[in-house]
């Protein structure tokens, strides 16, 4: 199994970029309420269709959220089991963050997501950095062949996770998505997940890691092809196992 691939996380280069791109209209205190920013615009939109193909206040909620560095591990899993080199999908990708250290880590990356504002924001990022990648509009079409997708905490905002995972099911070889237990003061746009049965669909096929990360994000990485039915068995009591751990305390 190859080593993770050293990926570089660069807080100030996101919000410099986010700062140029914006000119005079950049409000680094939207940056700081990104939570509030999003959610006045929200409130302010009304229609989830509408909201999610022009929003404004996304650019500066994935901004600040990128600049954590929380989905460095899921980066690291996806690194350490696919080699630089790869074809992947970044699925329902914003403003890119994610896809953009991979691709300057030496991957062929193409991105997926609505025709909006931070894909906008995303072709102005790669000209920037001199970068080629295409980006699908999921209105549109997007091919399939890749080597892996993933899909960081982007399952929690669709209506049907099962039809979700299928789409990327079709497209890629090896899966990699985080499912996100519910919190009731989390943003409107967040839905409560059926965590325990997704877990069981996933366990169906050949599930090659899961875990618990940040309390609260369940992280799947698995292959679209049916397990035989011990595999099954397994993987289901694998993902008790860690669930246990969870609940008691001890993982």
């Amino acid at each position: 199994m190859p080593r993770p691939v050293a990926l570089r996380l660069d807080p100030e280069r996101e919000e410099a970029e986010l700062r140029a791109y914006l000119g005079a209209t950049y409000d680094r205190h939207r940056l700081e309420r990104y939570e509030q920013t999003l959610a006045e615009e929200l409130a302010s939109i009304h229609h989830e269709h509408h909201f999610y193909r022009t929003s404004q206040a996304y650019l500066y909620n994935l901004t600040a959220f990128a600049m954590t560095g929380t989905k460095l591990p899921y980066l690291d899993l996806l690194t350490s089991r696919v080699p630089p080199g790869s074809r992947v999908l970044d699925y329902g990708c914003g403003i890119g963050s994610d896809g953009l250290m991979l691709l300057e880590a030496g991957y062929r990356v193409e991105f997926a997501d609505f025709d909006n504002p931070s894909t906008a924001y995303l072709r102005w990022r790669l000209e920037r950095r001199s970068l080629d990648a295409p980006i699908r509009d999921l209105d549109g079409v997007v091919p399939g062949g890749f080597d892996a997708a993933y899909a960081f905490d982007v399952i929690e905002h669709v209506s049907d996770p099962y039809a979700f995972l299928g789409e990327m099911e079709r497209r890629a070889a090896l899966i990699l998505v985080n499912l996100l237990e519910f919190d009731p003061h989390e943003q409107a746009l967040h839905r409560e997940l059926p965590i325990a049965d997704l877990l069981r669909y996933m366990a169906r096929y050949d599930l090659e890691h899961y875990a618990i990360l940040h309390g609260t994000s369940h992280l799947v990485l698995y292959r679209p092809e049916a397990a035989a039915p011990l595999r099954r068995l397994w993987n289901r009591g694998r993902i008790a196992a860690q669930r246990w751990r969870q609940r008691s305390g001890a993982g």
